[in-house]
């Protein structure tokens, strides 16, 4: 029997930051809100950087102005709000609402009440975001704005990718902060005790997921950026992004409390990870068969 007594002490830190009357703003909102604006900060910084950009493919012309990225950023903020909620009604809600107690205060009315009150869909503040669901929000954005701004979409998707993790990594933290997708139940000693989570201690997965998904993918994407150049391959840096996430999302599922099981012993988590393995795989044929710029 696992003994509860001898974990670390889980920091019941409020969920609300700042409570202005009937208006709660969370951490959780306040993480991607960060994380979006320091991404932003980041590639502004690099589109500065005229050296970084003089060899071709680019030739001294970086693939987007600073007032294009700040229109992206907005187009990006409601592509990951409107796909993540989304992701999550339709990926996570309609079946974890019928087998997992633990969603019950989000599943009120599921499926039905989204159709018979569509304003439920976009109402992240309730709580239930699925990352998989924001990316391809995110995706369909740069689509579009690419598109309508004739840039090349896979030089702004390596701009975005690049520092995508920032936001991973204060989101995940924001998910500790919110005592939610804790780990399974384990004797390690630096378990925890989730309040939300029962009297068993736990893996801090999130704190995992902000680690992997978060810090260490940050710094492989920088490395292939800033030392091997990747970005003179437009895609390079996307398809790295999108087989680091999948990996590290795969191997942390181990440690996390599924939402539920896809198949046997295969999380939904781990089951999502292959269509961003053929995704990266897609990337990685397109970037390669093209020779390399000199």
């Amino acid at each position: 029997m696992i003994e509860a007594l001898a974990v670390l002490p889980f920091p019941n830190i409020d969920p609300i930051a700042l409570q202005l009357g009937p208006l709660a703003i969370r951490w959780y909102a306040l993480a991607y809100i960060a994380g979006i604006l320091l991404g932003w900060w980041g590639i502004t910084r690099l589109l500065r950087q005229k050296a970084f950009w003089a060899p071709p493919p680019f030739s001294g012309r970086p693939p987007a102005t600073e007032d294009q990225i700040s229109d992206l950023a907005v187009w990006i903020i409601f592509g990951v709000i409107l796909g993540g909620r989304l992701g999550w009604v339709l990926i996570y809600g309609t079946v974890l609402c019928s087998v997992t107690p633990n969603y019950a205060a989000f599943c009120d009315g599921l499926p039905m009440g989204f159709i018979t009150d569509p304003v439920r869909i976009i109402a992240a503040w309730e709580g239930g975001m699925s990352f998989h669901g924001g990316l391809v929000g995110a995706l369909i954005a740069l689509w579009m704005f690419s598109r309508r701004n004739k840039l090349n979409m896979l030089s702004i998707a390596d701009l975005t990718c690049a520092f995508a993790p920032i936001t991973i990594f204060i989101v995940r933290i924001a998910n500790f902060v919110n005592d939610e997708l804790w780990g399974r139940v384990t004797d390690v000693p630096w378990a925890m005790v989730f309040p939300r989570g029962g009297p068993l201690p736990r893996h801090p997965s999130q704190l995992y997921e902000a680690a992997l998904e978060g810090l260490l993918l940050l710094a492989i994407l920088q490395v292939a950026l800033r030392v091997f150049h990747a970005h003179r391959r437009p895609g390079l840096i996307s398809a790295l992004f999108l087989a680091g996430y999948g990996t590290f999302r795969f191997i942390c599922e181990f440690f996390r409390e599924p939402d539920t099981q896809f198949i046997g012993p295969v999380s939904m988590g781990m089951a999502l990870s292959i269509p961003i393995w053929l995704g990266a795989a897609v990337l990685f044929w397109i970037v390669l068969k093209k020779p390399r710029t000199a």
